[in-house]
Parts: structure tokens; C-alpha cells; sequence
């Protein structure tokens, strides 16, 4: 390991992840004709379990149950019972019969998701939906029972998760199971179109990114009477730093990915800053960020967040190139390509020109059709190398120091150690002081590896 943050070393080049890649989808490919494990044919019903059964998890249960073929839910799970049957009673009025979820197979509390995995096992689909801190365990799970997985983003909240399922990707590969992540843009078509334009030379060669998400405030919900600490934090994921990794890891995720995307590298060093300057809520939320990511070439890529209320407001990417510049990306419904860095009507080149259809359904549509006809379908490392990127930024942020990405990576770091045994009544991973206030990271004092 790299123990000189000044010193920057190449990251994974794309280069270097296809040939993983391909190696791994050979090993899948050999599986399967070693494998005697039936598949799901096309006219197989595919059972499907759900783990995390909130908003998101609920429309991702929706958009696997609209895919071809005869799909069906069977178990579901989640720690709170209430967003359970708020998640069934809307499955069941959009899809009726399709949805067979009984008493005895809704399944309650931390251990959950073991018991509802285990009504698919092996063969069936679990959809990971809970908050990222407990997607690591999950995913290994769900492997280790043979299950086909969706996993939403992000993929975890620190390093050793990542490894974790980095591990998971590998032996799913080799056990031809099927992975898909919740980078939906990925298979946005104006946004796989307009990425296959630049890679191609329309805007010359790619010089920076900006990846933005500034918008309002990120939502709160205050802590109930009699609620514990543990269940207050998870019910407000989004501002609890060990649940959801921060804002830059879990909200900018999408256009920081897209952004790899269009340099077909991965950072090989971030510095940057944030803070908290104007929320006064009770959690660990940094109000922005801006984080300046460097690629072995020597390109930048910014990425700047901000949830406050009253400012400016972006959400998407721009690239700037030798010969033009693109606005695309998460966020960005019709992308656009230039010949100048001015980006008028005038100087429009490229724009799609056809109705896409919902990125979140293409997503499922390709998994459920590699399920079906038995296709490798691994998303995991880049998936992974995703949510890395992030976490980098937020170490860089929080720490102030200027962090490679393989330091970052190799990090023992974890934000919540002991999930697997964590129970409902379980002290929450982190603590209020006397005055309701929980810690903050503090740059140049906060260790972050």
C-alpha cells in the first residue's frame, strides 16, 4: 500500500477491468456447461424476493414484476412493518395475483432477509433495496444461497465493504449467477448513445468533468417518542454517515459513475473539501462538497454537491473536450453535444432524437433476460469501483488530505463495525452527546484511514 498521500498511483485502468471482466464471464460461461442447476427458462416463473421495502425498493419490486414472462413475488422482508405492508398493499393493487406474499412469508427485523432468501433459494431473484451500510452482508448471502441478485445503489459505505463485495461478485461469477446493479443510467439509451459519440472523438479528446447534484435540503424526519437511536438513524438513512456512506457516496453515486464512464478510467487520487454550514438538524449531513478527482492522464474530474435551500440548483454532468462539450447524465433527460464550450442552440451537434424507455425498467428488462436464457450478467465490479469513487471523495472531504484511490481502497477503516450481529435493540453505531448533536468530521482532524 501507498502510504505517501501525495503520490498518486494508477487506479484499475478499463482497460485492465475488461480483461477481469471477460475472464470472469468465461469462468461464468464455463460454469453454466458444467453446472447442472436448471435456469429459468422463458416460460419459467421467476420467484422473486424483496429485501428493503421502502420507496425505492418497492418500485424496483414493481419494475421486475413488469418484465416479460411470468414473474412472481413471494417473501418479503424489512425491520419495520410498516413500510412492509405499505410496500404490499401498492404491489398488490399494481399487480395482483403477481404478488404472493402471505403472513408467513413477510419476515421482520435484522435477520430478515436470511429467512426471505431462503423461500427463493437456490435460483430465484432477490432484490437488495435496504440501506447501503447492509448491502455487503446481504449480497454475501444472497451468493452463498445461489440466488440471482438486484442490488441498489449504493453497493456499501466504506472499503472493507467494498471488498466484500468485490469477494461476492467473484464467486457469483463462478457460480453462473446472475448480478445487476442500480446504476440505472448505465442503460439510459440518449445516455449510452451520447457516451458512444464522445468515445468515439465527437468533442476530441475528454479534458474535465463536472459532476454536480445541488439542490434543497436533504429531508429529516425528528425522532418519535420511545423511538430508539438505531431506528431513528435507519429511518433517516440519508443523513446517518454509517448508513448511507454520505452525500457524496449515495446521492452524487450516479453522475460520478457516469463521469468514469465517459473518461473509461477510474481516479487514481482525490482532494477536496465540505462542511456544514447551514443545516441545523440533528445528524452527521456535510451541507456540500467539492471534491476534485485526478486520472492517471493527468484530467480532472470535479465533483460538487450541495443540499441547501435558497442556491443555485444543478443536477447532471458537463464534459468538456479538445474540440466541444456535452451536458449529459443523471438527471439530464434529453443529453446534449456541442463543437464549442459555449453551449447554445447554435452550436448543438448531437442531441437523441427518439422516447427512451425507463432506465430503471431496461435495467431489469437485461437482468430477467440473462436469468431466463442463461447469459453471464455480472455488474458488480463496476458497481463496486462506482461507490469507490465516492468514497474516496467523501475520505479526501473529511480528512482534507489528498488520498489515492489505493490507499482508500486497502483502508480497514469501517464506519460500523458488527453489523451482522446488530439486533433492533442494539445502542445505535453512533451516539448523541448531551446536547442531541452527533459527531461530525472535522478535516484535518478526522482519520479516515
Amino acid at each position: 500500500m501507498n502510504t505517501n498521500s501525495h503520490v498518486d498511483r494508477p487506479a484499475s485502468t478499463r482497460r485492465t477491468f475488461l480483461k477481469e471482466a471477460s475472464g470472469a464471464l468465461a469462468g461464468a460461461t464455463l460454469a453454466s456447461t458444467l453446472s447442472t442447476r436448471a435456469y429459468a427458462g422463458e416460460n419459467n416463473t421467476v420467484k422473486v424476493v424483496l429485501v428493503g421495502c421502502g420507496g425505492r425498493g418497492t418500485g424496483a419490486a414493481a419494475n421486475a414484476l413488469s418484465t416479460e414472462g411470468p414473474v412472481k413475488l413471494v417473501a418479503m422482508a424489512d425491520v419495520f412493518p410498516d413500510r412492509l405492508q405499505r410496500s404490499r398493499k401498492n404491489l398488490v393493487t399494481q399487480f395482483g395475483k403477481q404478488v404472493d406474499v402471505p403472513p408467513d412469508r413477510q419476515f421482520l427485523g435484522m435477520d430478515a432477509y436470511k429467512k426471505a432468501i431462503e423461500i427463493i433459494s437456490p435460483g430465484g431473484l432477490v432484490i437488495l433495496t435496504t440501506p447501503p451500510a447492509f448491502r455487503p452482508i446481504h449480497v454475501e448471502h444472497a451468493v452463498s444461497k445461489n440466488c440471482n441478485i438486484f442490488m441498489e445503489k449504493s453497493f456499501a459505505v466504506d472499503a472493507p465493504g467494498i471488498r466484500r463485495v468485490l469477494k461476492a461478485g467473484e464467486q457469483a461469477s463462478k457460480k453462473n449467477l446472475k448480478i445487476a446493479g442500480g446504476l440505472m443510467s448505465r442503460h439510459y439509451r440518449p445516455l449510452e448513445e451520447a457516451v458512444r459519440q464522445i468515445h468515439d472523438g465527437k468533442i476530441g479528446k475528454v479534458v474535465t468533468c463536472w459532476a454536480y447534484r445541488m439542490h434543497g435540503p436533504v429531508g429529516f424526519a425528528p425522532k418519535k417518542p420511545g423511538m430508539s437511536d438505531l431506528e431513528h438513524q435507519i429511518r433517516n438513512y440519508s443523513c446517518f454517515t454509517w448508513v448511507n456512506g454520505s452525500f457524496i457516496l449515495d446521492w452524487l453515486i450516479h453522475n460520478i459513475d457516469v463521469c468514469c464512464w465517459v473518461k473509461d478510467a477510474w481516479p487514481v487520487s482525490a482532494q477536496g473539501q465540505g462542511g456544514r454550514q447551514v443545516r441545523d438538524k440533528p445528524d452527521q449531513l456535510f451541507d456540500h462538497y467539492s471534491v476534485e478527482y485526478r486520472f492517471a492522464d493527468g484530467t480532472r474530474l470535479m465533483a460538487e454537491g450541495r443540499h441547501m435551500a435558497g442556491c443555485w440548483g444543478f443536477f447532471g454532468d458537463v464534459i468538456h473536450g479538445s474540440t466541444g462539450s456535452a451536458v449529459l447524465g443523471e438527471g439530464i433527460t434529453d443529453p446534449k453535444i456541442f463543437n464549442s464550450h459555449e453551449q447554445t442552440d447554435a452550436n448543438e451537434i448531437w442531441k437523441y432524437g427518439e422516447k427512451p424507455k425507463s432506465a430503471y425498467q431496461v435495467e431489469h428488462d437485461l437482468l430477467f433476460d440473462a436469468i431466463r436464457n442463461d447469459k453471464p450478467y455480472n455488474e458488480t465490479q463496476r458497481c463496486a469501483y462506482s461507490a469507490m469513487a465516492g468514497i474516496l471523495g467523501r475520505m479526501a472531504a473529511e480528512s482534507g488530505l489528498k488520498i489515492s484511490w489505493d490507499e482508500a481502497i486497502a483502508s480497514d477503516r469501517q464506519l460500523a463495525p458488527g453489523l451482522e450481529q446488530i439486533t433492533l435493540q442494539s445502542p445505535a453505531p453512533v451516539q448523541p452527546d448531551a446536547q442531541g448533536h452527533y459527531p461530525i468530521a472535522l478535516p484535518g482532524i478526522t482519520k479516515v484511514l
